[in-house]
């Protein structure tokens, strides 16, 4: 009978989401201008830009919204998929390294030698003497009780945290199983 916490995900921090959503924001806005220009009088500007203009183009103004549109999307689901996510048998820090593919770092709770609460970003020593750092999240206070109280219940070492008002019980895992 071990401790398995509930699974839980702290997303990253608002200020980190920002420039994904203006950048969502400025696609709608050319989506919206695109169809407004289609559909305007032939004697606007904004008519004679979008449609007239659209011959002498490389890429016409139709396909350059849906491209603009569809890249926004990704950059705000790529931003979403940040943070660090807790779940029973340990927890997973996801990060963006490269240009397109996030990068998934999952430690078991056995792995872990020491849970590091005082410093500004959260991180974990592990058995082989390596440094786990945590992502910033936006609810670290949230992400520091939770790994506190999974120290407490598996008996992993805690430098800093705030100390538990009560240890959580062990879950029977016999008793999860139909």
């Amino acid at each position: 009978m071990t401790y398995r916490p509930r699974e839980s995900v702290y997303p990253v921090r608002w200020l980190e989401r920002v420039p994904s959503l203006v950048y969502l924001v400025l696609a709608l806005i050319v989506v919206v201008l695109v169809v407004v220009g289609e559909r305007s009088a032939p004697g606007s500007w904004l008519f004679h830009f979008v449609v007239e203009q659209d011959r002498g183009r490389l890429m016409g103004s139709r396909p350059f919204a849906v491209l603009l549109l569809v890249g926004a999307i990704a950059s705000v689901l790529r931003t979403n998929m940040r943070g660090v996510r807790v779940y029973g048998d340990g927890l997973e820090a996801r990060e963006i390294t490269n240009f397109i593919v996030p990068r998934v770092r999952r430690y078991k709770w056995p792995q872990m030698a020491l849970i590091v609460l005082d410093q500004p970003t959260i991180a974990v020593d592990l058995w082989d003497g390596q440094r786990a750092v945590l992502p910033m999240v936006s609810d670290q206070k949230g992400l520091a009780a939770t790994l506190e109280k999974v120290a407490a219940a598996r008996d992993i070492p805690v430098q800093g945290g705030n100390g538990l008002d009560e240890v959580p019980e062990p879950i029977d895992d016999r008793a999860e199983t139909p």
